[in-house]
């Protein structure tokens, strides 16, 4: 009788064992999503030039190994010249100073549902009368899992 309950238990184990098998841990997505501003019509680049009083289009290219979730861009100056960057070179800074009427954008850029590789393009428009200067244009783009990937550029605005 107990090797009759041995053998159950252990076949019990065997089964639950089987079910927490490897195939399981393969479906569950540990991957960064990515941002490419490499691309040719990449926009902004590290160090690009954006005018007062002028719009631009943000043309960013993110891509996921399962699903994309969401893009969102941040703007705000750098006057203070702090560091958000996540490229290599760095850009001609102006000197320190205080801001008065600075640029601030926060902005989510929608992405359809089930993508896996998505261009995000957005107007943005410069109002004429901000501080022109050094700026941080931040991109943050995260996966239907949560995992996110942030990329810090720096920009001027003229």
């Amino acid at each position: 009788m107990k090797q009759k309950q041995l053998f159950t238990s252990l076949l019990s184990f065997l089964i639950l064992l089987s079910a927490c098998s490897k195939k399981d841990q393969d479906s569950i997505d540990t991957t960064y999503p990515e941002i490419d501003v490499l691309t040719a019509n990449a926009f902004p680049k590290q160090c690009s030039e954006v005018q007062r009083g002028q719009s631009f289009t943000a043309k960013i290219h993110v891509s996921d190994n399962k699903e994309l979730g969401s893009v969102s861009i941040d703007i705000h100056h750098n006057f203070d010249h702090h560091s958000h960057s996540t490229e290599v070179t760095g850009c001609d800074m102006e000197a320190i100073k205080t801001p008065v009427k600075p640029m601030v954008l926060i902005q989510t850029i929608p992405v359809p549902a089930g993508q896996t590789s998505y261009t995000a393009e957005q107007t943005i428009n410069i109002p004429a009368d901000v501080d022109p200067g050094d700026y941080h244009f931040l991109i943050r783009v995260t996966d239907k899992e949560g995992w996110q990937t942030i990329k810090g550029l720096s920009i001027k605005i003229k």
